[in-house]
């Protein structure tokens, strides 16, 4: 697992933090041999959702990544952080996105999780089903 640390609040604000996390997911995605397809990409209109990464793995899979991080373990941490309602915006994303594909390539939903400056990453962390 690479170190990583998290910006304490008043060194910088929410979204460069996010922006941070996202760029220490990434690195570490790239370095397992994902590549990256699209950056936060967003459904058009209001309530929709977004997704932090869209990746190509192995074998063509589509990779959705949610990227969460914590500075601490409270309250269940960084992964118990993606709630159901969270998932469902991320699968509304993840259909959106795929709606471009004559054919849909396969598909995954990962978490990366980083929290006491670990990183963790959970392959097929929820399912669209």
């Amino acid at each position: 697992m690479a170190l990583w640390t998290l910006k304490r609040p008043g060194e910088a604000n929410t979204r460069e933090r996010g922006e941070s996390a996202e760029d220490a997911a990434l690195a570490h995605l790239e370095g397992a041999g994902l590549r990256l397809i699209d950056r936060n990409y967003r459904t058009p209109g209001r309530g929709g959702g977004e997704i932090d990464l869209v990746m190509r793995g192995e074998g063509g899979t589509l990779v959705f990544v949610e990227v969460r991080a914590r500075a601490h373990a409270g309250h269940g941490g960084a992964a118990a952080s993606v709630s159901h309602t969270k998932q469902r915006r991320i699968i509304f994303a993840a259909q959106h996105y795929l709606r471009r594909f004559r054919a849909p390539p396969p598909c995954r939903f990962d978490v990366v999780a980083i929290e006491g400056g670990k990183i963790e990453w959970f392959r097929g962390a929820f399912d669209a089903g």
